[in-house]
Order: C-alpha cells, then sequence, then structure tokens
C-alpha cells in the first residue's frame, strides 16, 4: 500500500504562507517516496492566515479599510466577507500585528487595537451581524481597550480625563463607560477564534507569554501584568463581567478579554474552526501520518496553537502526527505531552535569521525528505 499524508501546516511567519509551506512539503515527501499520496490542507489557528483560509476555501470576497495601525499609523488593512455572504472575518493581525512594526520600535506598552476595532466598526456599518475576529499574530497588550475605544467605549483615570493608547496607561484606569457603545454590538454575534487558551494575567497570561516577543523586558512583563490585572478589576466592578481567568481571555494580548467585556464575543478554538471549514476530519482517517508546521515551536505552541490543535484532531482517528519547525524555543519538548509525535527543525547548518527566513521554502522541502526517510526505515520495503 502506498504511503498516504495529510499535510497541514500553517504560515512560518515572514518566511512563507501556509499554501506555500504545504506545496514546500509536499515536494520533499515526493522526492523520498514519489508514488505517495498527499493530501494538502494548509491551516491557520486564528492568528496569521485565518483571513485567507476562511475567505479563499469558501468562495469569500476581499475588503479593504484604511486603520489605526498599532503605533498610530494610518495602515490599510483587509477584511473579507465568507461564502455565505452573511460572516464576516477580521483577522486582528493585519490591522494590529506584530509584523507591521519593524523589531527596533515594537513597544507592547503603547502598542494599541483600536485598528482592530475600526475594523470591527466597518464590518457592523456594511450591514454585517456575524463577525468572526482572529486573534494571535498581535503587537498588543492592551486587553483590547484601543478595540473597545473604536466601537465607542471609554477608559477614564481617577480625574475623568481619557486614558491613552496602550497597555501601559491602564495603571491608571479607574473607570469604563460604555454608554456610548456602537448599539450594534447588542445584535451582532461576534466569534473570537483563538489561537491559545492563556487566561489574561499570571504566569501563563497574555504579558508573562507573549509579552517577550513583542519587546517586553522582564520588568515591562511584571508592569503589563499589572496593568491587566487592574483592568480586570476595573471592568469586575463596572461591567459585572469576570474576564481574569477565562481561558482564551489572554489571546492577541488580552484582547480576548476586551471582546468578551464589550462585544458579548464567544471564544473558540481557531484551528478548531478553520479545521471544521476545511473538512480536516474527512481526509484523516486512513492516513500514515499528519504532517504540520509553524515557524518557532515552543512552550507557546502548546497553548492550542496550530500544531496541537492538528495533532489533538489526527489524534481522534489514530493518526500520528509530526511537526517541522522553523526554530526551536524553550519548551518545546512539552509538545511531546499534547500529542505531536515528532518534532524536526528545518536548519542544517549555522545562519542568520535572514538567510533562513529567505530559504523557509527550500529548508522545509529538505526537512520534509528527510523526515520521510526517516519513517521509512520502519516501514516494511
Amino acid at each position: 500500500m502506498s504511503l498516504r499524508i495529510v499535510i497541514s501546516p500553517q504560515a512560518f511567519k515572514h518566511s512563507i504562507g501556509a499554501r506555500e509551506a504545504a506545496l514546500a512539503i509536499q515536494r520533499g515527501v515526493l522526492r523520498a517516496v514519489p508514488d505517495a499520496e498527499t493530501v494538502l490542507i494548509p491551516v491557520a489557528d486564528g492568528g496569521d492566515g485565518t483571513l485567507a483560509a476562511l475567505i479563499d476555501t469558501t468562495g469569500g470576497s476581499y475588503r479593504e479599510a484604511t486603520v489605526t495601525g498599532p503605533l498610530g499609523d494610518a495602515i490599510q488593512a483587509r477584511w473579507g466577507v465568507m461564502g455565505d455572504g452573511e460572516t464576516a472575518v477580521i483577522e486582528m493581525a493585519l490591522a494590529s500585528g506584530l509584523a507591521l512594526i519593524p523589531d527596533d520600535r515594537r513597544d507592547p506598552r503603547r502598542a494599541t487595537t483600536y485598528g482592530t476595532g475600526e475594523l470591527i466598526r466597518a464590518a457592523l456599518e456594511d450591514g454585517y451581524r456575524r463577525i468572526i475576529v482572529g486573534l494571535g499574530g498581535s503587537a498588543t497588550n492592551d486587553g483590547g481597550t484601543g478595540m473597545a475605544s473604536a466601537l465607542g467605549a471609554r477608559f477614564r483615570d481617577a480625574a475623568g480625563d481619557p486614558l491613552p493608547p496602550g497597555g501601559a496607561a491602564l495603571a491608571n484606569l479607574a473607570h469604563v463607560d460604555t454608554t456610548a457603545l456602537d448599539p450594534a454590538l447588542s445584535e451582532t454575534t461576534i466569534i473570537g477564534a483563538t489561537d491559545v487558551t492563556n487566561p489574561l494575567c499570571g504566569e501563563t497570561g497574555a504579558s508573562a507569554i507573549f509579552g517577550p516577543q513583542k519587546g517586553a523586558t522582564p520588568e515591562t512583563v511584571a508592569e503589563l501584568d499589572g496593568c491587566l490585572s487592574k483592568y480586570a478589576s476595573v471592568v469586575l466592578s463596572d461591567l459585572g463581567i469576570d474576564v481574569l481567568h477565562t481561558p482564551g481571555s489572554g489571546a492577541a494580548g488580552g484582547l480576548g478579554a476586551g471582546l468578551i467585556a464589550f462585544t458579548g464575543a464567544e471564544l473558540r478554538s481557531g484551528i478548531d474552526m478553520v479545521c471544521d471549514v476545511l473538512d480536516f476530519d474527512r481526509h484523516a482517517p486512513g492516513t500514515d501520518f499528519v504532517i504540520t508546521g509553524e515557524g518557532r515551536a515552543d512552550r507557546s505552541t502548546a497553548f492550542d496553537k496550530a500544531p496541537v490543535g492538528i495533532a489533538r484532531r489526527a489524534r481522534q482517528f489514530g493518526v500520528p502526527t509530526v511537526l517541522i519547525a522553523g526554530s526551536l524555543g524553550p519548551g518545546y519538548d512539552t509538545l511531546y505531552d499534547h500529542g505531536i509525535d515528532a518534532i524536526l527543525p528545518i536548519g542544517e547548518e549555522p545562519s542568520d535569521l535572514d538567510t533562513s527566513l529567505q530559504r523557509g521554502a527550500e529548508l522545509l522541502e529538505r526537512a520534509a525528505e528527510r523526515a520521510i526517510r526517516l519513517y521509512g526505515l520502519g516501514r516494511d520495503r
């Protein structure tokens, strides 16, 4: 019986998109086993690539809007409508994402989700009453206060003055005013597609786990965690909504919490949502194994990012999962406890990051070939 493999990577950030990654893996597989049967199901988990996965697969259409970028600059951001003509899709990374900021300008203390709120407002103004918001790839740590501000919420200090944008300003938050919140929200179903299950605060919260990749020092992490804790306290006292410990509330720098508090959103697993749309479960049975992939595998991957979600779905059918990663970070070995059966980095020799990113497709193809040849050692020939 010939080899059958499902290939389901997500995008490799700053290098190649999910479909390009799937094609590179396929080339590597076929170099090792030319008659292998491959099924390509490139995925996203609520982060980068979610918009394309949901719009392209359903035959939807794209829109564009000028919005406020994470550091206040005006940018063009894409959003879309799924093929049902009723569901708007917003990828917060395209309005408030880390990829929009050069490394030397990353500043989670002042980065804002205001542009994401402007995209939601655009969808509301166009009459859409079902909106999926992909959470992931954020540059922000503001608890979704920027998003809520764009929709009419007001955040004030003890003197009644409005707070400036960004997560650090929440240290002075004393009152939340929702009297001017867009009334269309009350008749709209909003779904937050999360790529993580982290709570808002604490050692597995938004600031501690994701702050460092956004430019936060250990001191800044502690500061921002305290700010989000203050924010949760004020939201509870003023709105009667507890967002502190809700799984996924820490997604996208706390945007998950903001969506719950100010839009009544339901948070769902982004990777499960995408897998359902792409009909992953129809293809997994009878497969020898699944190959998934991401740019960096580390401790944060375990919080329901795409590779772990894919492995969870595959395991239901007794199918093992191999993860090919651009790089390995601290805690990557914990993924073996989350359904990943083998992890292969794509690096072959010492190289600088820019060169590796440019060679992403080539390195991924070669790593996939190595994976298949290793697998072949245990097969009858």
